[in-house]
């Protein structure tokens, strides 16, 4: 019987990166010579990849986001975040002690993120979380990324588990979307980073603290409840 797999999304779900997104997306804008962008208007596109955020920040900017103003920002963002990846960043409250109840029961843990492969790690590694996962699968890990299904349907498979014991925990439309694709249970976080109250989007469960989660989980992933 193949393995049951708890997949997680990283930004806004199992780590609260926005200080760290953010500051870098302000470092870039300004270098570039472009206006910091207030915290509330940045935060929407936080999950959707670094590039969207630039993108989005000169949106509002009334800058059209071309290629030739985009890929050297980004190329900066890259590496500034890489520079600064755990400076404000941590751990959503309960996460260790929620992975470690799951995966006591016999769960498999992975992550399914549109942040690349080697900053997830990178990150996971400096918040001491990554030994925790079987499998990281960033957005450029198997050339699609969330809401393609495939995405999440490959991080199963790399964690040695199948869509009929799994089950995806995100923050966002992306997370959802991508779960409700590949026919994977869906619970959500109403903590993480959406402008659409998460609630609104249709998952099977919503969670406001890690504390809910194995109650939910246990019973999808045929685990004990005890």
């Amino acid at each position: 019987m193949p393995a049951p797999v708890a997949v997680f999304d990283l930004d806004g779900t199992l780590v609260d990166t926005a200080p760290d997104l953010l500051a870098t997306l302000d470092v870039v804008l300004v270098a570039a010579g472009y206006e910091p962008l207030p915290e509330e208007k940045a935060f929407g596109t936080i999950g959707h990849g670094s590039k969207v955020m630039i993108e989005h920040a000169l949106d509002l900017q009334n800058v059209e986001p071309t290629e030739a103003i985009v890929k050297p920002m980004h190329e900066h963002f890259l590496a500034y975040y890489a520079e600064n990846i755990s400076v404000g960043s941590r751990p959503f409250e309960g996460v260790a002690d929620a992975l470690d109840r799951l995966a006591a029961e016999g769960a498999v843990l992975a992550v399914c993120t549109n942040k690349y492969e080697d900053l997830s790690v990178k990150l996971l590694d400096a918040l001491g979380l990554s030994r925790r996962f079987a499998a990281i699968v960033g957005a450029d890990t198997l050339g699609v990324r969330k809401p393609d299904p495939a995405h999440l349907l490959g991080t199963i498979e790399r964690a040695g588990g199948d869509r009929a014991r799994a089950v995806m925990v995100g923050d966002s439309r992306t997370d959802i979307d991508a779960a409700k694709a590949a026919q994977v249970p869906v619970i959500a976080v109403d903590f993480g980073y959406t402008d659409t109250p998460v609630r609104q989007l249709g998952p099977d469960h919503v969670i406001s603290h890690y504390t809910a989660l194995y109650e939910l989980a246990a019973p999808l992933l045929g685990l004990s409840r005890v």
